[in-house]
């Protein structure tokens, strides 16, 4: 058959991705990605470390990320994002841009990594307080929350794992679960940390239980580097990503002079 009359694939436009080599989400973060971006995944090498700090930095070690990205050069990306939270904010707000212009070096074009990401969401969404879910163990947990306080952004609660490998294999009520967990009080906006950890189907949910924002880390990858190209990412009904889910209807309160339950109200923000 003839096809010569369809003219080819349509253009696309790339986003390179450097993961570590444990990450098993390739298609989660596709499901962000409009029709006319390609994303083109490579990984660190194997090392044979759990998760923890000190995998944490030695994916995140700059010849590792300039190694990565050279490999992704020939085929001309656009943009380059690195997607890994805890490898990304391991070295605080300084190493995180340190990182950022080892892998524009490498390139020779704009770099990003999730933990940057994420503190660009929470300007994006004017948050200054934020609960927190992740998969790690107390240490690397108590690493993020530095991370985001030396961004001026309080945390007002946190859930974690305790997790050290399949994280991917998390399944979805156990996410959703944590997140009802960390939302103790009031809070601007939960994030859900880890790129290995499933969110792309449960943050429309959480965002209509929990009546803020909820950001999750391949969603705030996705996000910053495809607005880099200038275009959006695809998340019906996710606050970040959608203008429309960040004004929806505003559900009622308790009735004037009801008794609540406390722990209802830390569930709710009322407290």
């Amino acid at each position: 058959m003839d096809v010569a009359f369809l003219g080819g694939p349509a253009p696309q436009r790339g986003v390179g991705v450097v993961a570590p080599f444990d990450f098993a989400l390739d298609r989660e973060l596709w499901r962000w990605v409009p029709d006319e971006v390609s994303l083109h995944v490579t990984r660190t090498p194997y090392v044979p470390v759990e998760v923890s700090l000190d995998l944490a930095r030695l994916v995140s070690e700059h010849e590792t990320l300039g190694e990565a990205v050279r490999t992704l050069n020939a085929i001309e990306p656009e943009v380059v994002a690195y997607a890994c939270t805890s490898g990304s904010f391991v070295g605080g707000i300084v190493g995180e841009r340190a990182m950022c212009e080892a892998m524009s070096r490498a390139g020779s074009v704009p770099a990003i990594t999730t933990s940057g990401a994420l503190l660009e969401a929470l300007v994006e969404l004017d948050v200054r307080r934020v609960a927190l879910v992740t998969p790690y163990t107390v240490s690397v947990t108590r690493a993020l929350e530095g991370y985001v306080a030396q961004a001026g952004v309080a945390v007002t609660g946190c859930a974690f794992m305790g997790l050290t490998r399949h994280i991917w294999k998390v399944p979805y009520r156990e996410v959703v679960d944590m997140a009802r967990q960390a939302v103790r009080g009031a809070a601007d906006a939960l994030f859900i940390s880890c790129t290995n950890l499933p969110t792309y189907d449960v943050i429309p949910q959480l965002e209509a239980e929990l009546r803020i924002p909820v950001i999750s880390a391949n969603q705030v990858t996705m996000w910053a580097a495809l607005r880099r190209l200038g275009t959006r990412a695809v998340g019906p009904y996710q606050a970040l990503i959608d203008p429309a889910a960040r004004t929806g209807p505003v559900l009622p309160g308790p009735a004037p002079g009801a008794v609540v339950p406390e722990e209802e109200q830390q569930q709710e923000g009322w407290t």
